[in-house]
């Protein structure tokens, strides 16, 4: 329908889609959106066609309102013509190349009725990527669109959610804050600066960790040639955002960040682009001078060539610079001509230098963390190391993290990223070496070093050595080389006797079995009521709903995660007065979300990569899931466990398992999302019968979990203490958890 039925009523969201009929892709873009044509009024689809090819793609769809735009409007132009028709209170751009998946402006527009009067003018959303020849890839940006939570920012508080992508049809924006824009003039063809713009004069921003744009990624060969003006006109888009950003006052962090994009743009065209050589030293002054003037005070530079790159495109030295590229493109060249030999030749050197540090002597005030193959500040290490810069502030603390996982990190971290020079300097000196998995098979074991285990989880399916009748849950492990890993333990960390002596069987070495409980399952009893009502809100849920967490495992035998539950459905079968939230397996951070769509503003929240999962535990009323150890962990707060064991037969044979769940479980078991529903619906998730399981579960379980097991770890690995002058376990009956959200509340 071409125009909107008179009484409608306004649309919550309108998707502007503009441009030309972009290698045919218009038709893909429209398909997809084809799925909202039901939520009218809540989602309308307008389409700025430019050129007959577009407009008949566009007619083909009766749900789309045509704005016919003749061949050659440029883009800002068309998304200008497509928004001045567009009646929605909020707006999101999408080129014609482009694609909104699937029910995504539906969860968009949820979310957006929920910033209704907040003084919210912008909602950042994630994106995947798709070339020619990958589909779909994700995007590095939720990390940063999951610090607000579900709080809404300024940017001066939230500087990094300037490092998200800068694509406009990721920044959905509120209908008459973007027309101010346009009067100012902010909203031009230049796709860069208005994205980055819209930031830098929002009042306050929302973000959403969802899914809302398909970024399709033409193929470059297929592409008119970037100009020298092209060039050029990159760093005038810089230029002009920088001072945008000192008439704004943005503060200082808005203004390293954009700084910092403008010098990483700048050096990656000298590198990269064909420039003639007197256009690239032209350029290379302009953006010498831009480096100089621009710069933010108190901004530095980072370490290593990336910082020799910064301060020699600041004194302009082009000369000096292009020797030094060209002394890398060679140090390249020979890497590249000895392809075939460069890993062994790389470990050669590394064992050299490492060998070197290995005679160096132990550093006994050095500890190195790492959680989750160096994911960063997490789970037990990380309540150790929090606990121990209270206990022996002495004792230095540095984390191992990935490179990807770098921004993520608190203020003021010190980290190693692997395979850096120091990353092996810190492993060959340090006193203490703490990690929840294994440190890689090269790093040796000094005999005066300390190697503490601490484990990530109480086991149900089947670990180490037990492994080796299963398969599929072992998929070419090593057990040689993992028994060689065990054998560096000094201390492996336990919740309870079950953990003690399956560890035991599975990781059979000459380790000290520390019976302390888990660091990370201190807050449980540490938390207090204002700590419980502060992780709700952050979380976006309201008082008085009942927060259901949904954490499901990894199964080996499926190749990617899928939810179990037809979580709309169980949601809307639930009512208002629940709240979902949907945890995916940590295996699959770094995958699309398969939740798209069924995120809803208060109903359904999808918090697979808020961190840390010990908030999310203090927030729910009760938890449902199958084989996690999650549960385990849960258990210490005495709330309501529900198990849904719609495939145990085929878990625990493909897996292997230690005791049957089923029959020993926390709580009620449902087999069908029906015997499930029917348990949340009733009192049976919290009934006298549920009580007396999960109290059987707790004292097996959640033996030795009682607030201070962080403390004993320090105390006995740390501070050499003996084991008896460390605090005494409290007995369970003596214990009492942290509130729940209901007594919270009181």
């Amino acid at each position: 329908m071409s125009d909107r039925e008179a009484g409608a009523g306004t649309p919550e969201l309108s998707v502007v889609v503009y441009g030309r009929n972009v290698q045919g892709h218009l038709a893909e873009s429209l398909a997809a959106l084809a799925d909202h044509a039901d939520t009218a009024p809540a989602v309308e689809v307008v389409v700025a066609a430019v050129g007959d090819s577009a407009r008949q793609a566009a007619e083909r769809h009766p749900y789309a309102t045509l704005v016919a735009l003749p061949d050659g409007t440029p883009d800002g132009a068309a998304r200008a013509a497509g928004a001045d028709r567009a009646t929605g209170r909020w707006l999101q751009f999408a080129h014609s190349k482009d694609s909104v998946p699937a029910l995504a402006a539906r969860a968009v527009a949820e979310r957006t009725a929920g910033l209704d009067g907040a003084g919210v003018d912008v909602l950042l959303t994630d994106h995947v990527r798709s070339t020619w020849r990958h589909a779909r890839m994700p995007s590095r940006d939720g990390g940063f669109l999951a610090k607000p939570g579900r709080r809404d920012v300024s940017l001066t508080d939230c500087p990094d959610l300037l490092k998200v992508t800068p694509l406009l049809g990721t920044h959905v924006v509120r209908a008459d804050f973007w027309r101010s824009r346009q009067q100012e003039g902010l909203a031009t063809d230049d796709e860069l600066f208005t994205a980055y713009a819209l930031l830098l004069t929002a009042g306050r921003i929302a973000a959403l960790d969802q899914v809302a744009l398909e970024d399709r990624r033409l193929r470059a060969e297929s592409l008119p040639p970037v100009t020298a003006d092209g060039h050029f006109a990159l760093l005038d888009t810089y230029e002009r955002l920088l001072r945008l950003a000192a008439e704004r006052d943005a503060g200082p962090g808005p203004r390293s960040v954009l700084y910092a994009a403008m010098v990483a743009a700048s050096l990656r065209t000298v590198a990269r682009a064909p420039l003639p050589e007197d256009t690239a030293r032209e350029f290379f002054a302009r953006a010498a001078r831009a480096a100089v003037d621009f710069r933010p005070p108190g901004y530095r530079r980072p370490g290593g060539q990336e910082g020799m790159r910064r301060r020699l495109l600041e004194e302009n030295a082009y000369a000096r610079y292009r020797a030094f590229q060209a002394v890398n493109q060679r140090r390249r060249k020979v890497l590249s001509a000895a392809r075939g030999s460069r890993r062994t030749v790389g470990r050669k050197v590394r064992d050299l230098q490492y060998h070197q540090d290995l005679k160096r002597p132990v550093d006994p005030d050095l500890a190195v963390f790492s959680a989750y193959w160096d994911r960063g500040v997490a789970c037990n290490p990380a309540a150790v190391a929090a606990k121990l810069a209270e206990l022996a502030p002495h004792i230095h603390r540095v984390w191992i993290v990935s490179a990807d996982n770098v921004p993520l990190l608190p203020p003021g971290t010190d980290h190693v990223v692997p395979g850096s020079r120091r990353y092996w300097r810190v492993l060959a000196t340090a006193k203490y070496l703490v990690n929840n998995a294994n440190f890689p098979n090269a790093v040796l074991k000094r005999p005066d070093a300390v190697h503490l285990q601490t484990h990530h989880g109480t086991p149900l399916k089947r670990m180490g050595l037990d492994q080796l009748d299963y398969p599929a849950a072992a998929k070419g492990l090593n057990f040689h080389d993992l028994l060689a890993r065990v054998d560096r333990w000094d201390y492996s960390v336990s919740s309870n006797s079950h953990s003690t002596q399956m560890w035991q069987r599975a990781y059979q070495s000459r380790y000290v079995e520390l019976d302390h409980g888990y660091p990370r399952n201190d807050v449980y009893y540490t938390a207090t009521a204002a700590d419980v009502r502060a992780v709700r809100e952050r979380l976006g849920i309201p008082p008085g709903r009942r927060a259901l967490l949904y954490a499901p495992t990894h199964r080996d035998y499926e190749a990617t995660w899928t939810p179990r539950l037809d979580l709309a459905a169980l949601a809307d079968r639930l009512g208002e007065d629940t709240v979902l939230l949907v945890r995916g397996h940590y295996f699959y951070g770094g995958a699309a979300s398969p939740l798209a769509g069924l995120r809803r503003a208060g109903r359904v929240i999808d918090v697979s990569t808020y961190d840390p999962v010990e908030d999310l535990a203090l927030a729910a009323d009760a938890l449902i899931t199958d084989y996690s150890s999650i549960m385990f962990d849960y258990a210490n707060l005495d709330r309501p466990v529900v198990i849904y064991a719609d495939d145990w037969e085929t878990y625990a044979k493909t897996r292997g398992v230690y005791f049957d769940l089923p029959s020993e479980a926390p709580g009620p078991v449902a087999r069908t999302q029906d015997e499930l529903t029917e348990i949340l619906a009733t009192e049976a998730w919290r009934d006298g019968t549920a009580a007396k399981a999960r109290a059987a579960f707790r004292r097996r379980f959640c033996e030795f979990d009682d607030g201070r097991a962080a403390e004993r770890v320090v105390r006995r690995v740390f501070l050499g203490e003996p084991e008896e002058a460390l605090p005494p376990v409290t007995p369970l009956d003596e214990r009492t958890p942290a509130p729940t959200p209901e007594e919270a509340t009181r």
